[in-house]
């Protein structure tokens, strides 16, 4: 039996994991912003547990991280699955909005990584999952600050399984691309300012995903099931990408840029000390 700290169990993939999880006969602490959820417990009485956090306070994640330790036992596993979205042009975003989307999407899974990391290193053993997106990994205009959050998550998984490794501590990111989680419905913020000079450009983003919301064509369900499969492996990914699109639209941003790199390869390494 596997035990969970999952932020965001509200919906979406933190919903899906965690019940794909309980079915199966694991423990789950799960997050939510208010304070409990009877739902959710219901679920599987004395297994599933919700906990309330704010993600941009360190003494609340600090404290439900101790919670967690103490209902379980133990956790095995740490998910940062809360986060929400914002579309608009980089020239549109406000800096407070983009704040606000950093609290939470980045600093708030930094602060939950650092409250659990003593538990798991003591135990020298763990899993620390990032749900991040292929919009951090293949960026696309007019979702600049939703996409870099995300690839900023990218850099602190990929950094913190080199970091953990010697303590017996596995990390696995995972990219989804589109899914049927609500996400587009109630869990995206539209840029307060708006500028008509990118209709038909940037704009083509809150479009494309609120017009498509509720028919991508994940399954969330589905979803938690592979990503159960993949953290079960003996050996789980440090990358692991979710959907039919965002294979494809990551292996096109893989594609140029090695062409990129091979262009410019010679001009690249023009720039060495000639020996003397």
């Amino acid at each position: 039996m596997t035990t969970w700290l999952i932020t965001g169990i509200g919906g979406g993939f933190g919903r899906a994991i965690a019940t794909a999880a309980l079915a199966r006969g694991d423990t789950v602490v799960g997050t939510t912003r208010a304070a409990g959820d009877a739902g959710f417990e219901a679920l599987a009485p004395g297994r599933a547990h919700a906990i309330s956090v704010d993600l941009r306070d360190e003494a609340s994640v600090t404290a439900a991280v101790a919670k967690a330790e103490e209902l379980t036992g133990g956790i095995d596993r740490l998910v940062n699955n809360a986060g929400y979205g914002l579309v608009g042009a980089i020239e549109e975003v406000t800096l407070d909005e983009v704040k606000a989307l950093f609290e939470i999407n980045l600093f708030g899974g930094i602060r939950m990584i650092q409250a659990a990391l003593p538990f798991l290193r003591a135990r020298g053993a763990g899993h620390i999952v990032n749900i991040t997106s292929v919009s951090g990994l293949a960026p696309w205009s007019g979702t600049a600050i939703y996409g870099a959050s995300k690839y900023a998550m990218e850099c602190i998984g990929q950094t913190l399984a080199q970091e953990v490794a010697p303590f017996g501590v596995r990390v696995t990111n995972v990219a989804p691309g589109g899914f049927r989680t609500g996400f587009a419905e109630t869990g995206l913020n539209i840029a307060a300012r708006e500028i008509a000079a990118y209709d038909g450009g940037a704009h083509f983003a809150r479009q494309s995903l609120t017009d498509g919301a509720g028919k991508e064509k994940g399954d969330p369900a589905l979803a938690a099931a592979a990503i159960l499969t993949v953290l079960d492996a003996p050996e789980p990914p440090l990358h692991f990408l979710l959907g039919a699109d965002a294979l494809h639209y990551a292996r096109d941003q893989m594609a140029l840029l090695e062409s990129q790199i091979a262009t410019w390869e010679e001009l690249s390494l023009s720039t060495a000390y000639e020996p003397a």
